[in-house]
This record gives structure tokens, sequence and C-alpha cells, in this order.
């Protein structure tokens, strides 16, 4: 088979981050993502069938990584819903080049499978939790649900040896005032990300002035955090420490863009392969794998799809892109 090697985009971006939606259910209903007077109790959502399965991301991936990828993040909705995950890990783990695998979950759910998924190849979790208040969490998660659920998810990562990461969506308003309270508590225990309120999706309601900026956000942790270098290329949280070597990421998608080092690629449920968290259409990849096409012949879509690509969304954010249809973030993951 003759893949594509090293591909750069229009703007000399490399392949080298693979963001895998493997569902788009959630037992969650966050405001920013997935709002409840949306995705309702009559929502619906993709049939089975219609998801690639575990052999089809498998292959899908095995075409990604020979085109540079070397990163994969499970995403959703809640990655967790999809039955037989860690199967998925260990076949993914499995492939050559493949030198890490995430994953973003509500945290829920982990306390069941975090054993389970480390030893399948699982590397590391990511877990959305914006705010330790439980009347202020229930509002932003839409159902009311408590910090202490996603405390033991975190609790159960931990004890399983995977390392944590916490992402924290901030908005004006909302969480803003609680983001100390979460540093202090979470800092011995997990690498903390505070995300801009973004405008993902179509429903979020998104209103710049709920955009909190980062000279703010580092105020409100206590004002001793001092820069770090990035460690690569496409490194997407401005990382800082404190005097004790704790972490806290600000990712500043809107008053700092770094679109001009993405080096992600996205691949919905349904196999779609996205390359913008913004976009509004994609390549679907499904129906040529489905109808029999070869490796090569997918690589070579594959590559003609990154080689074109010229997505900088954040960057040109304005008038201009506010009427711009984007996918869900329910189908991509963040």
């Amino acid at each position: 088979m003759s893949s594509p090697s090293a591909l750069t985009d229009q703007l000399g971006r490399p392949l080298r981050d693979l963001r895998l939606s493997v569902t788009d259910r959630c037992n969650l209903r966050c405001t920013y993502c997935m709002p409840k007077d949306v995705f309702g109790p009559d929502f619906a959502f993709l049939p089975r069938n219609e998801l690639l399965s575990f052999e089809e991301l498998e292959r899908l991936t095995r075409l990604f990584v020979a085109a540079g990828v070397q990163k994969l993040r499970l995403t959703g909705g809640e990655p967790l819903l999809r039955q037989g995950l860690p199967e998925l890990i260990r076949r993914l783990h499995a492939i050559a080049g493949v030198q890490d695998i995430a994953m973003t979950t509500n945290g829920l759910l982990l306390p069941r499978y975090a054993a389970e998924l480390k030893a399948a190849g699982l590397r590391r979790v990511t877990v959305s939790l914006d705010s330790l208040d439980p009347e202020v969490f229930g509002q932003m998660n839409g159902l009311g649900m408590h910090p202490d659920r996603v405390m033991d998810g975190i609790e159960a990562a931990l004890q399983a040896g995977l390392p944590v990461k916490v992402n924290t969506v901030v908005q004006r308003g909302v969480n803003d005032a609680h983001l100390g309270e979460l540093w202090r508590a979470l800092k011995d225990r997990a690498v903390l990300r505070f995300i801009e309120f973004m405008d993902v999706g179509n429903h979020n309601g998104w209103n710049l002035e709920q955009v909190v900026p980062p000279a703010e956000v580092l105020a409100r942790l206590g004002g001793d955090l001092t820069p770090v270098e990035a460690q690569y290329r496409g490194e997407v949280a401005a990382r800082y420490r404190d005097a004790q070597g704790h972490e806290a990421g600000l990712i500043t998608s809107v008053s700092r863009p770094f679109c001009g080092d993405c080096t992600r690629a996205r691949l919905s449920a349904v196999g779609v392969l996205y390359t913008c968290l913004f976009a509004g259409s994609g390549l679907d990849l499904r129906a040529p794998l489905r109808d029999g096409q070869s490796d090569d012949q997918l690589s070579r879509l594959l590559a003609e799809c990154w080689q074109a690509r010229r997505d900088r969304y954040s960057e040109e954010r304005g008038a201009a892109t506010s009427a711009h249809h984007k996918v869900e973030m329910s189908h991509i993951g963040g």
C-alpha cells in the first residue's frame, strides 16, 4: 500500500493528532454543548448501524497514522456510552506508530471502567468539570448532576494509574467566580485546563461578553503562576506553573487564536472527516469505505482533504463568520 506521508496543509500545518468520536450520545446536557432544550427526550440520535464499527475505526485510524498521525483522542458525545470501548482501545493500541491514546469524558462512568480502560492501553483521561459548586455545576450540566459524581470518576482514574487533566469551560457570570476553588481543590491531583467559552455548534447561545480573558483567569487562580514554554508545535494550552510545580493551562481560542499551529483532524462517529472544530462540512469516508474502496483509494481521499485545508476559523472569527453553520460538538468532540 502506498500511503501518504508527511502531509501538510495549505498553511504548512502537519497532520499529527486525530480525534475519534465514537458516539453522538451523552448522559449530560451541558449548556455549551448539548443544551437540553435542543437535545431533549425526543431528540433523534444516530442509529447504531450508522456509527463506524470498531473494525472500520481501526482501519481508518491505520490510514491516518500512515499519513502522520501520532496521537489519538477518543471523544463523543460521551465516549463511555459506546458499548465495548476497551476493545476499541486494544485495537488502536496495537497499531504501530500510535504514541498516545487519550480520552475526553465527563467522568460519570469512570468508576466502572477506568481499570479496564487502562489495561486496554488508554494512557490518560481528560475529565470535564466546570465547578465544584453543586448549584452552578448542576445548571451548567443541564441535569442537576452533583460534582461529587465527577470527583468520584477522577479518583477512579487516578487509582487505575491514569493521569488526569480537568477541562473547565469558563463563562462570565456563570462559573468564573469559582475558578480559584476548583484550582485549589484539584491542583495536587490533576492538570487543570481553563477553556474560553467558544461558539461551537449552533445552539449554545455564545456571547462574546461571557468570554473571560486569560489575565483575569490567572488572577482568579491566585496570581503566582509563571508561563512555561510549549512542549511541541500545535500545543493548544498556554501553560503556567506555580512555585510548587502545579500546572494550569489556558485554552484561548477567542482572545488568542492558535489556528496557525493546529495539527488536529476530527473523525465523526459516522466517518466524516472534519479539519476544524468549527467546520460546517467535511469529507465522508464511511461511504467509500463501505463501498469497497481500497486502502490506497481511501488514503488518497484523506491526503487530498488535508492538503487542501486552509481552516483558520478562530483567526477569522467576527461578523463574517457569525452566520456560519457549524457541525455540533457532540458529533466531533472538543
